[in-house]
């Protein structure tokens, strides 16, 4: 059975910067055709964050986080990462990591999400 789980997060002043983790088990993220960050800002939907591809490929990242954010994956740990620099308070949000296997067209494996909070 596959999950996942995220950590990391935390209060941080605006500024600050944050390292999300996501750890996969039962089945490497080289076996997925694509892995993301999304997140969930109080009272809003879940809106996209980064993606990175399981084994080869581009970030892709929403334009609301360029320049800031970075993903970054290590197969060898099985753990795609999230550093997240220059918060602001609009970045307060539940964080999700989220996979998707090859099979798929939607992402099919979900964390339970990690709380990051920014103060102004």
């Amino acid at each position: 059975q596959v999950q996942l789980v995220e950590s990391g997060g935390g209060l941080v002043q605006a500024g600050g910067s944050l390292r999300l983790s996501c750890t996969a088990s039962g089945r490497t993220f080289s076996n997925y055709a694509m892995v993301g960050w999304f997140r969930q800002p109080p009272g809003k939907e879940r809106e996209f964050v980064a993606r990175i591809p399981g084994e080869y490929g581009t970030t892709y990242y929403a334009d609301s986080v360029k320049g800031r954010f970075t993903i970054s994956r290590d197969n060898t740990k099985n753990t795609v990462y999230l550093q997240m620099n220059s918060l602001k308070p609009d970045d307060t949000a539940v964080y999700y990591c989220a996979a998707r296997s090859y099979l798929s067209v939607q992402y099919n494996y979900w964390g339970q999400g990690t709380q990051v909070t920014v103060s102004s």
